[in-house]
């Protein structure tokens, strides 16, 4: 199970419950037809996000398998949402798990939606003890490719025209990283952090007594 405390905080970003507070800020780009292109639904009304918020993201925790948890992602220093991201716990056997994340247009080019996901990845292989995390997205979704790819997910599989998607066949990409990848991708980073520590100007480096 997974009882996140929130906020839940990063460097720049604060992941969250959603609450019908960001119904206009979430609505403004859920409508959008670019932002919902590769998403497996159209654009939503007003009154769609307002129902999901109330109902299926306003889970705030993870009690069983096949539950999901969306959390907006706000940036901290202004309040602004940015967009959302979601962790499905998928099998508790194979303790497996999966990643999605949707940003409005106008938070793109920051690094937000890797500094949010980076965060599903630790909850799902630190909360939930998961063993494998996957991300699944349309082929043709190269912005979205390159954050799993930032991430230090692999691509393991490309289906062609695997699903009938918006009037048309598309391809599924399948990325994936498993718990003892995550726990050294978080060793190498601490490592990178240290030394670039003791590198800074002024800082003298010690060896021996």
């Amino acid at each position: 199970m997974l009882h996140p405390d929130y906020p839940i905080v990063t460097e720049r970003l604060l992941l969250r419950p959603a609450t019908l507070a960001d119904l206009d800020e979430m609505y403004a780009y859920k409508s959008r037809p670019d932002v919902c292109r590769y998403l497996p639904y159209e654009p939503m009304s007003r009154e769609q996000v307002a129902e999901r918020i109330s109902g299926l993201w306003a889970r705030t925790e993870l009690t069983e398998v096949g539950q999901s948890l969306n959390l907006c992602v706000e940036e901290k220093a202004s309040g602004r949402l940015l967009g959302d991201v979601v962790l499905f716990w998928r099998n508790a056997e194979n303790r497996t798990g999966e990643i999605g994340y949707v940003f409005s247009p106008d938070a793109a080019g920051h690094g937000y939606a890797t500094e949010a996901a980076t965060e599903l990845l630790r909850l799902g292989f630190e909360g939930l003890v998961l063993h494998r995390i996957t991300a699944q997205l349309d082929a043709r979704n190269t912005a979205s490719a390159r954050v799993l790819e930032r991430l230090g997910m692999r691509r393991e599989a490309l289906h062609r025209e695997d699903m009938w998607f918006k009037n048309e066949w598309s391809d599924t990409a399948t990325y994936a990283m498993l718990a003892h990848e995550w726990h050294n991708l978080k060793t190498a980073a601490h490592d990178r952090a240290r030394l670039n520590e003791r590198s800074e100007p002024g800082s003298v480096d010690v060896v021996g007594g």
